[in-house]
């Protein structure tokens, strides 16, 4: 099982940039995306089903032109569910939960912070409901694979200069103790298993030439349960794709 997570920026865009050629090429069993910014009817569903996504999951928000997550698969899943039951953040369609034989794959784009002081207690009162919606959820799913935009560097390896980005959201101290803590419950980041490199990044500013320099940021994940470890095939960052300010992330099972 090949799955490749993208936050796509605003997924009509990407359209027009050449995804679909891309993501024939890629062919990926599940492909999951974040900040789609449309609807259902907004997005080009027969491009996708013509390379064998037969099922297409689509959360998107309340608000026009605005965060949402979508899974393209080839397999029907199993069960499938939108957001965490909580109604402030599930109008913002931040996750779609799908169930592929006995694996669940969880797509989430958790929110910014960088917009300012509400946001961000907002972005951590997020943190601590979805931690609670995946513990719950692996008492009777316990093979999750969590992927996404987490919005959130864990490690200062996961950062340019990281001495530089201390005070900013996504690298502040108690989300990186959040991380912490999610990985000690249980969970597994699929790409440190395989490469412990520095200068590994997966979204970059649109300002100052950042991805040409590579100062870049780690935020986007494939986590697993400590059950599903052992089935890990191969992780990797693709730096090459660039329809996004992100990157897609791959793992395989």
């Amino acid at each position: 099982m090949k799955i490749i997570s993208y936050n796509v920026n605003g997924i009509r865009a990407t359209l027009g940039k050449g995804l679909i050629e891309w993501l024939e090429d890629a062919n990926p069993d599940i492909f999951c995306v974040q900040e789609i910014k449309a609807t259902a009817d907004q997005i080009d569903l027969l491009s996708f089903q013509s390379l064998g996504y037969t099922s297409i999951l689509v959360n998107s928000a309340q608000k026009k032109g605005y965060s949402g997550v979508a899974i393209f698969s080839k397999q029907q899943p199993d069960f499938y569910s939108l957001g965490i039951g909580n109604d402030f953040f599930d109008k913002e369609g931040r996750v779609i939960r799908a169930d592929f034989g006995d694996v669940t794959v969880v797509c989430v784009y958790i929110p910014s912070g960088t917009s300012g002081d509400e946001r961000q207690a907002l972005k951590m009162d997020f943190l601590k409901l979805f931690t609670d919606y995946l513990v719950e959820l692996r008492k009777t799913r316990p093979n999750l694979l969590i992927c996404g935009d987490y919005n959130i560097c864990h490690k200062a390896i996961d950062i340019n200069y990281p001495e530089k980005h201390t005070k900013m959201s996504g690298f502040l101290p108690e989300e990186r103790e959040w991380f912490d803590q999610f990985i000690d419950l249980g969970f597994v980041d699929t790409f440190r298993v395989f490469n412990q490199e520095p200068n590994q990044y997966s979204w970059w500013s649109f300002r100052s030439n950042a991805r040409e320099k590579n100062l870049g940021w780690r935020i986007d994940y494939h986590v697993v349960t400590e059950q599903l470890k052992d089935r890990l095939k191969s992780a990797a960052i693709l730096q090459e794709v660039k329809f996004s300010d992100h990157c897609p992330v791959v793992v395989e099972l």
